[in-house]
């Protein structure tokens, strides 16, 4: 493929007399440092083909491979893959010249210039576009004066002033004044000015020829005086008089909402309920949801507030709400507020069929989800999956006939949308706009030599901040716990004879923990009316449990004894764990472009047994390898520390750890169509705390760590389908710190030992 793109012409489908736009380069001059090109090339249109690597036009070269019949159902195709090549455009390259100027003279350099340098070789029919900025100084202000249409509005915007954007001594910056109008706009409106726009503020600046200082002006204007009687009045303070909620609205149908005809109407505190068919939300739930108050000066935060709110009650379909002036007293005016709710479906039911094979076993499994969006008329979400899976297994396994597998599931959550716990205020569970969540479930496994039931039960809390950039979720009690109830008398001895590991997997256990997770990131969400680009996003990742502290202390109480670690306590008969555990990640993302970006990790984590324990948790523990660690390993065939493994099931349990370190930098590019292509580089391992019999080399030393960190390298295909994303990633080994085995394979690497492939959904990280 890559001999058939080079040996297309890049110009092959360039008209006669025309160029290839091949490269287009901004030279700018600012001695401030104000001024960035890759901000500045956002304002230039006319950009060349897309380069992979920053060198191979790739997506041209496709294009290029079409013929010249465009007619043809082929041609079509290929260029639909590919690329039309950019033409360069005299009249476009002087209109991104102009943009570029105006850029900088939005940023305060008024006396900038730009020039542009056409570079052509008519041989080759290419054309290099050179823009040269010159900034030049940039205007600053010398003095601000303000002018207010009365002493009301000075005194509510000027309280404010020290979080101005716009200050003494900065440069003269179009974007720190608008900024500074959308910043009084929204103090006026969180003060009861409803009506109030942006377009009474303005500025005026003014210039001394010869002289870099301005003198600025800002002037908010006075009402305008409309002959319309029925106006609304911009430059008054009004108050919310009622609060209606219309609980049936249908867009499209119920215009006149003001005289809407309710089939019922309560009242309840400070609102008012019209009811359509039903009451399907109770009035306390909705007086919880509701932050606008009566009697109160209008604020604009109290009503995105109860937008906020009342979009987490999964009920709704649409929510709207209008505010209508009713009158004025002296200098106020009033308002009627109402809220517009239309209900969606409260039950919904999916089911879903799926056959397995495995390695020549024909299996099947089918699965029921029942949801209920409204179960008490609070928007309480009920969850309900039961599942059965049967697979059929063949072959003779060390003497143990495998000739069925039965698996049953169920689950059962439902979902408050509220805070719900007991000794906190009222006041506080609406600011925090939490959500409650309780899930249990039972999952029943049968096989010829065993049989073992696993149940969960976990209530927890979860909100999010700050336009969803900060998300919690802290679980109080998390419960799991493992029976089981029967299995064949040597089936432990002939899996496990000493390896407590694998034993503890198929032993009764139990853990009762509480844990905490946060999430972090810089990424702006993506509006309409937002475009910017951002080039710099990060993201962090913490979470931290804890668990058998209660039961410890419990148990210490009631049957102290020096002993436990010979003898651990237990709890209905059963050895409970007891363990901390924290682990975090952080992902930095840089885009170049919106087709180029690096990705880089850093991911650690560590689990320490304790008390009532001498070893974590089997299912707590890390692991290393695999889509979303060190990608030359499968997963969990990697670590601990230097222990070898063989593949086989026993050191498949064995190959866990109570460390982990994980590092990666992965280049991104997309290709043509839905393909992307990465580049990537792998580092890290496993390890574990204690020097445990069958892991030897596993522990974690600080004087020997970093010679056993394994490394990496591969590429990878990935298919972006907007709403979800397949990977596709080959990773060799170059470094494998295991005993025995060529620690620098990198060096002479060997195919079947060597590589191994990987298929996710989402990127690693």
């Amino acid at each position: 493929m890559t001999l058939i793109l080079a040996a297309c012409s890049s110009t092959r489908h360039v008209p006669q007399g025309k160029y290839l736009l091949d490269d287009v380069k901004i030279n700018l001059n600012d001695s401030t440092g104000r001024l960035q090109v890759q901000d500045l090339s956002s304002y230039v249109r006319m950009q060349p083909n897309h380069k992979m690597f920053w060198s191979a036009k790739f997506r041209l070269g496709i294009y290029n491979m079409s013929g010249k019949d465009s007619t043809k159902w082929a041609n079509r195709w290929i260029r639909k893959l590919g690329e039309a090549p950019v033409i360069f455009n005299e009249e476009a390259s002087e209109a991104d010249a102009s943009q570029l100027l105006k850029a900088m003279e939005n940023a305060g350099f008024l006396d900038a210039k730009v020039s542009v340098d056409t570079i052509a070789n008519p041989r080759k029919r290419k054309m290099k576009l050179v823009y040269n900025l010159d900034a030049g100084k940039p205007h600053t202000i010398r003095s601000i004066a303000y002018n207010f249409p009365n002493d009301t509005l000075r005194h509510i915007i000027m309280e404010d002033s020290a979080h101005f954007a716009v200050q003494t001594g900065a440069p003269l910056d179009i974007s720190n004044l608008e900024l500074q109008r959308e910043h009084i706009l929204s103090r006026l409106r969180n003060h009861g000015y409803f009506a109030f726009g942006k377009e009474f503020i303005t500025f005026n600046a003014d210039t001394t020829e010869g002289s870099k200082e301005v003198d600025l002006t800002m002037t908010v204007k006075p009402a305008y005086k409309s002959p319309n009687r029925n106006s609304i009045d911009t430059h008054r303070e009004y108050i919310v008089r009622n609060i209606y909620y219309i609980m049936d609205y249908n867009p499209g149908v119920t215009e006149d909402f003001v005289n809407y005809q309710a089939k019922d109407t309560v009242r309840y505190r400070d609102i008012t309920i019209l009811y359509g068919k039903n009451h399907y939300l109770r009035p306390g739930i909705l007086n919880e949801n509701c932050f606008i108050q009566k009697n109160r000066p209008y604020s604009e935060r109290m009503v995105n507030s109860t937008y906020n709110a009342l979009g987490r009650l999964s009920i709704l379909k649409f929510i709207n709400i209008r505010f209508i002036p009713v009158g004025y007293a002296g200098d106020l005016g009033f308002l009627d507020a109402y809220i517009l709710l239309t209900p969606g479906k409260s039950q919904s039911f999916s089911a879903e069929l799926e056959g397995t094979n495995s390695e020549g076993d024909l299996g099947v499994a089918a699965g029921l989800t029942y949801t209920h969006r409204n179960i008490a008329n609070g928007s309480e979400t009920l969850t309900t999956k039961v599942r059965g899976a049967y697979e059929s297994l063949s072959g003779n396994l060390s003497g143990l006939i495998h000739d069925r597998y039965l698996e049953l599931s169920g689950e059962v959550g439902i979902n408050f949308p509220k805070f719900k716990a007991p000794f906190l205020r009222e006041q506080f569970k609406r600011r925090i706009k939490a959500t409650t969540e309780f899930n249990v479930s039972m999952n029943y496994q049968e096989r010829p030599e065993y049989t073992r039931i696993i149940s969960t039960a976990g209530w927890s809390y979860k909100w999010s901040e700050r336009v969803n950039r900060n998300r919690h979720v802290f679980k109080p009690i998390d419960i799991n716990y493992v029976y089981l109830p029967e299995s064949t008398n040597d089936f432990l001895d002939e899996i496990a004879p000493d390896n407590p590991l694998l034993r503890y997997s198929y032993e009764d256990h139990f853990i009762m923990m509480m844990a905490y997770s946060f999430y972090h990131t810089n990424k702006r969400a993506s509006t309409p009316w937002n475009h910017t680009f951002q080039d710099n996003i990060y993201t962090v990742r913490v979470n931290a449990e804890v668990a058998g502290n209660l039961l410890f202390a419990i148990s210490s109480l009631v049957n102290h004894r020096s002993n436990f670690h010979e003898q651990p306590y237990k709890v209905f008969g059963i050895h409970y764990s007891q363990y901390a555990k924290v682990d975090g990640d952080f992902s930095y993302l840089h885009l170049f472009n919106p087709r180029n970006s690096i990705a880089c990790h850093v991911g650690a984590g560590v689990g320490v047994p304790y008390g009532n324990s001498s070893i974590m948790p089997f299912e707590k523990r890390f692991y290393g390898g695999g889509a979303n660690g060190v990608r030359g390993w499968d997963v969990r065939t990697l670590g601990p520390g230097r222990f070898p493994g063989t593949n086989s099931v026993s050191d498949f349990i064995n190959q866990c750890g109570d460390i982990r370190l994980d590092l990666s930098v992965e280049y991104r590019a997309k290709l043509f169509w839905i393909l992307e292509g990465a580049l990537f580089v792998d580092a890290g391992n496993i390890w574990t705390i204690r020097n445990y019999p069958n892991q030897p080399g596993g522990m974690f030393r600080f004087n020997q760590f970093y010679k056993e960190l394994a490394a990496a390298y591969g590429a990878g295909i990935r298919l972006d389908f907007s709403y979800f994303l397949l990977r596709f990633d080959l990773g060799m080994k170059a470094h494998n710190p295991a005993i025995g085995q060529d620690p620098w394979p990198l060096i002479h690497p060997r195919w079947h030992r060597d590589h191994s492939f990987h298929f996710s959904i989402g990127y690693p990280f």
